[in-house]
């Protein structure tokens, strides 16, 4: 039976919004006839996909129903089988594309899913690291760009790899786009030898702040294991808590697949060997993803026109036109528009001043609804939009030697040559683009940032140090450069002036600017027309003396209320879900961690003044000094006393914990007023079904609090400590174990 096989490229299926974009690339029939000639076939498919409905995914069965409808209309399905490939085309190499059902094309397949855009750059690294070294082409793919089934097609003693990227994010989450893939994996009529020869690595990004650190990457490993495929290194397992980040794992993780990877086939991936590199001039021929038009003002259309005075809606538009414009992935969601404009009403400081370097700096934010209040829960998270320093991206700018006042238009490289007006992308000002969307003067540059400074640096001596810092021994020096010392964009071009970097290439590997997330320290039902925000100022000396200071939350802590401020956000879920009243807590927030259990507090105690049926909370505050920051220190007595929620009186408590206050100089934290209250604690885990919500800094606290909760269970139970730990698991199997930590 002939087989047809037809690969279509979907590099610009996301410009238009109600056709397809598909582009018929290669039509092939095995056997070859001789009779069929297939570029009229080829025209007549692309005329007809044209016609189709634009599909968010074109893997999915309804397209390719539609494909063999039309191959049914030219006789061709009857008596054949059609096979659908889908590549984008700055993915695949230059030239036909070998799919003879005889050999197997050559590719290294890397498969990443992320959630807030660490994965993406991960992967890529990956592949430009593979490419160096004179690999086979690479491709490099989204999982939910992947069909799972298609894993399955290696054959034993082939030489088929795959490379996963998978990031895990709060406790344990699966990324979006990995949900459709994960769930085939786990098809009960999959067999053991289901990927028998599949050759695969995993590579993990986590944060071991977090009790389930990598769980996503550590059971993919396990499941491919089970399926019969054959790892080639262990997995890689990065860490955001790390001083130099993910990248401290992902360097010698490289090194080892790169030689393992040419054992197992050797000179097959790897012609020249895994140490082999490409020269620089060859390096230097690469294209940037993205490319930029310029635009005259008057010759535009009203759309493209910018005001000044723009009114909250058009402001909205505004940075959603920006940021979608913009190759850079910002947050966990894909909306470019923010939910809202909030009205900062208060700003106030909660923490009191010393003069010690050691001193915490923590103000209380009000904002009010411009408009319809957005619903959200206790536990919700804030994301906002900092505002850059002018003067940050004025030097920017001025450095990069572009027009501020130019109105731009950004593009996909590989996308189909159309005006900006027919594909529904309107222009905005360069300067405005920056402020919008690249993170200039607050985020780390990744090193891929630093060779692309190579490759554009003219003074040898600066070329010199770019191209040690981007080698395998300098690496680590990099990382310390970069995340020790945590240079900017901007402080690391001063340091090379003959370095000057395209426009084209700034925008695609500038750190995009992110939104920061705070729990919201409000409930909506104490706050009708309010959300509250409890902020910590980030400031601090790098090991060589730099002052540093955290983007947002100086920008936050600035802002005065008298002077109309509006601030963009989005509300999300965070990992800290919203109790029914019924259901006794154990709440753990030290320093800010307080903030979502203030909401929580208000909300309970609301429900209590209503009627409701309300069970007992039992909250461990922990700060440094009693007179200097105990925050929210009369909301928390008033609550803790007279029958209030906190009351032992109620079934609860609230026991705080000075870490800084102990003239034996001894440091009291949480953990440790946990042990005192111990009997309590258990009786209202055990005897009340109590859930537990942690909230705080992701370095030790959550650790520590789980080992205190295992020691608390032994002790009161005379249980063995691995029977306290398997009760504690239960707990956390249940869905009474939320944590909610940063860094």
């Amino acid at each position: 039976m002939p087989t047809w096989t037809f690969v279509l490229d979907e590099s610009s299926c996301r410009i238009g919004t109600n056709v397809c974009k598909c582009r018929v690339l290669q039509v092939e029939q095995k056997p070859h006839s001789e009779v069929m000639d297939t570029g009229p076939l080829k025209a007549e498919l692309q005329s007809e996909l044209r016609k189709l409905p634009w599909c968010s995914n074109p893997n999915c069965e309804n397209f390719h129903g539609a494909l063999r409808i039309l191959l049914a209309q030219r006789d061709l399905s009857k008596s054949c089988s059609a096979t659908f490939i889908h590549v984008r085309t700055h993915r695949i190499p230059a030239g036909p594309i070998s799919l003879g059902m005889e050999e197997t094309p050559k590719k290294l397949l890397i498969l990443y899913a992320t959630q807030t855009g660490n994965a993406v750059e991960a992967a890529e690294r990956v592949g430009r690291e593979a490419e160096r070294r004179g690999c086979c082409p690479v491709h490099l793919l989204s999982m939910d760009r992947y069909d799972a089934g298609c894993l399955a097609q290696a054959e034993e003693g082939s030489r088929t790899v795959v490379i996963f990227v998978v990031s895990t994010t709060g406790q344990g989450v699966t990324p979006d786009s990995m949900k459709g893939f994960w769930n085939f994996l786990l098809r009960r009529n999959l067999s053991g030898q289901w990927l028998q020869g599949l050759h695969y690595a995993v590579f993990g990004l986590g944060d071991s702040g977090y009790q389930k650190f990598n769980y996503v990457a550590k059971r993919l490993d396990r499941r491919l294991l089970q399926l019969g495929a054959t790892p080639i290194v262990e997995r890689g397992l990065g860490d955001e808590q790390h001083p130099s980040g993910y990248e401290a794992v992902l360097d010698p993780w490289m090194t080892s697949l790169w030689n393992m990877l040419n054992e197992i086939h050797p000179n097959y991936y790897f012609p020249n060997g895994p140490e082999f590199f490409i020269p620089d001039d060859k390096v230097k021929e690469a294209q940037p993803k993205i490319r930029i038009l310029y635009h005259e003002i008057d010759k535009l259309d009203s759309q493209f026109s910018a005001t000044s005075d723009l009114n909250h809606q058009a402001a909205l538009l505004h940075i959603e036109r920006a940021r979608k414009m913009s190759p850079g992935k910002f947050s966990s969601h894909d909306e470019n528009k923010p939910d809202c404009f909030l009205k900062l009403v208060k700003n106030e400081r909660l923490t009191k001043s010393s003069g010690s370097k050691d001193d915490k700096e923590v103000h209380h934010l009000e904002f009010e609804f411009v408009s319809p209040a957005i619903e959200y829960d206790v536990g919700d998270l804030l994301e906002v939009v900092p505002r850059q320093n002018p003067a940050a991206v004025d030097d920017f700018i001025l450095r990069c030697n572009v027009d501020p006042e130019s109105f731009i238009t950004v593009h996909p490289l590989d996308a189909e040559n159309q005006l900006p007006g027919a594909c529904g992308i309107a222009a905005i000002k360069l300067k405005a683009f920056v402020e919008l969307t690249m993170d200039v003067a607050s985020a780390s540059p990744r090193p891929y940032f630093f060779e692309v400074m190579h490759m554009f640096a003219t003074d040898e001596h600066e070329k010199g140090i770019l191209e040690h810092l981007v080698s395998p021994e300098g690496r680590t020096v990099l990382q310390k450069y970069i995340h020790k010392e945590r240079m900017t964009v901007n402080d690391v071009l001063k340091k090379f002036p003959s370095v000057q970097i395209p426009f084209e290439w700034l925008v695609q590997v500038v750190p995009p600017l992110k939104p920061r997330a705070f729990s919201i320290s409000s409930s909506p039902s104490a706050h009708p027309n309010q959300v509250h925000l409890t902020v910590t100022v980030a400031s601090w000396r790098s090991p060589l003396g730099r002052n540093r200071a955290g983007l947002c939350s100086n920008w936050l802590a600035r802002l005065d209320a008298k002077q109309e401020v509006y601030v963009p956000v989005w509300f999300r879920k965070g990992s800290l879900p919203p109790p029914p009243p019924s259901l006794p807590l154990i709440l753990i927030g030290p320093g800010t961690g307080c903030a979502p259990f203030r909401g929580f507090v208000e909300e309970r105690a609301i429900q209590s003044l209503n009627s409701t049926r309300t069970a007992p909370v039992m909250f461990f505050l922990g700060c440094r000094n009693k007179d200097k920051d105990f925050l929210y220190k009369d909301f928390w007595l008033s609550h803790s006393e007279n029958g209030g929620i906190l009351s032992e009186a109620k079934g609860g408590g609230f026991y705080v914990a000075f870490s800084r206050d102990d003239q034996s100089h001894n440091k009291v934290y949480v953990q440790h007023r946990m042990r005192e209250h111990s009997k309590r604690v258990y009786d209202l885990l055990r005897h009340g079904g109590a859930a537990i919500y942690v909230a705080g800094s992701a370095t030790k606290m959550p650790a520590d609090v789980l080992s205190t909760f295992e020691e608390i269970i032994a002790k009161e139970s005379g249980l063995p400590q691995e029977s306290a730990v398997r009760c504690l698991k239960d707990i956390q199997d249940a869905g009474k174990y939320h944590v909610e930590a940063w860094s």
